[in-house]
């Protein structure tokens, strides 16, 4: 039993018997038999009642935070459901609040109820997942948004998504390419918005390049004027952004038809934006992967920080609607 604990990396092991059983089994040029080591799993699961076969997705919930607007988006917990399904697992949801729910008060109720994996989903510029302990729990983070400590984390590739916006939008014969998007969607990205943006400029003549626009502040409603002096200094004709409130500052503020004068590229397509061309993060495949990245930890006993996170990345979709001209 000390023995099978080791290779399933239990915890509850002195470290000089973990040294002496890999010291042996490396000797031994002993590796695991995969199909055994699943049937094992499955049949010990059924003795192990006080682990719940429940996945955390994990939320910020600051009233009022600017990152709760409409504006944004993030991957629905129907979405980790379905998947979590998959691997026998349901999944809830849990909202941290530093007046309501503490990352220490969370831990204790995830403990108390024997959940051990997480999913961490920061909803807030000023995250409290990262106030969680993390030794106790496999966990992995979607995006970039959770910054410290560095989780394993799933994410949609937006580098490759630029880049098929461009040459659709080129391809339409669209020359002046202009994004718009906050500084935190871009951080929440790793930077490959703008990292693929100037790529892609280096790309044109310099007379066609337009300067990204980073909003400096995550709440768009107020940002209209900053959008207003980028639009009219360096005149784009097509604009990647967000579906709220830049398509009316465009044909309602600046007085410009959609398409027929300038062209609108949603930066995160969904089925409700139907009327727009845009970028499909394909959210339910990120969900996906994150699950299954979270059940491998779990079935391979993986708790706490790990030296070294691994990603993985889904390639976006491009979607073609009216709001930009036919090829």
């Amino acid at each position: 039993m000390t023995v099978s604990r080791v290779l399933r990396n239990f915890p509850n092991v002195s470290p000089a018997t973990r040294r002496r059983v890999l010291s042996a089994a490396k000797k031994l040029e002993y590796s695991p038999d995969p199909h055994i080591a699943r049937l094992m799993v499955r049949i010990r699961s059924h003795r192990r009642r006080r682990t719940a076969a429940i996945i955390a997705l994990v939320r910020d919930e600051i009233p009022g935070d600017e990152l709760l607007d409409h504006a944004y988006q993030y991957v629905a917990l129907d979405e980790v459901r379905i998947r979590a399904a998959r691997h026998g697992y349901r999944a809830e949801e849990f909202r941290l609040d530093r007046t309501r729910m503490s990352a220490s008060r969370l831990g204790q109720i995830l403990e108390t109820r024997g959940i051990e994996g997480l999913i961490i989903s920061p909803q807030s510029s000023h995250s409290i997942g990262m106030e969680l302990d993390y030794s106790r729990f496999a966990a992995v983070t979607l995006g970039y948004g959770l910054t410290h400590p560095a989780l394993h984390r799933a994410s949609t590739h937006m580098t490759q998504g630029i880049q098929q916006a461009t040459a659709e939008l080129t391809a339409r014969g669209y020359r002046r390419i202009g994004l718009a998007i906050t500084q935190w969607i871009d951080n929440r990205s790793d930077h490959t918005y703008q990292g693929a943006m100037l790529t892609y400029q280096q790309q044109v003549a310099p007379r066609d390049r337009v300067p990204l626009l980073l909003f400096p502040e995550n709440n768009l409603a107020q940002e209209y004027e900053v959008f207003r002096k980028w639009f009219l200094r360096y005149r784009p004709d097509v604009v990647i952004s967000f579906d709220s409130y830049v398509p009316e500052w465009l044909t309602e503020k600046l007085g410009r038809r959609i398409p027929e004068q300038v062209g609108m590229v949603v930066h995160d397509w969904a089925e409700r934006h139907f009327n727009f061309a845009g970028i499909d993060h394909r959210r339910a495949q990120v969900a996906a992967a994150a699950v299954d990245m979270l059940a491998t930890l779990l079935l391979h006993n993986e708790r706490g920080v790990p030296d070294i996170p691994r990603q993985t990345l889904t390639p976006p979709s491009w979607v073609d609607g009216p709001s930009i001209r036919p090829r």
